[in-house]
């Protein structure tokens, strides 16, 4: 399965991590999202029909766009 770690700057607290998780899982395919709000690095591990950039357009539609 493609696992992506990934900056997303605009994490301040868990609360910001958990709505990342969220909207992360409902694209269909992601399995898991593990992140840490101290160094604002998450990692996200998806299958197919998933892609990254699916991922990551649900997380700047969110307003928490993804660095790297």
């Amino acid at each position: 399965m493609p696992q992506k770690t990934v900056h997303i700057p605009a994490i301040s607290c868990g609360h910001c991590l958990m709505t990342i998780q969220r909207e992360a899982k409902e694209v269909t395919g992601v399995t898991d999202v593990q992140g840490d709000v101290a160094s604002k690095q998450v990692t996200f591990t998806w299958q197919e029909p998933a892609t990254w950039e699916q991922i990551a357009s649900a997380l700047k539609d969110a307003g928490y766009p993804p660095q790297g």
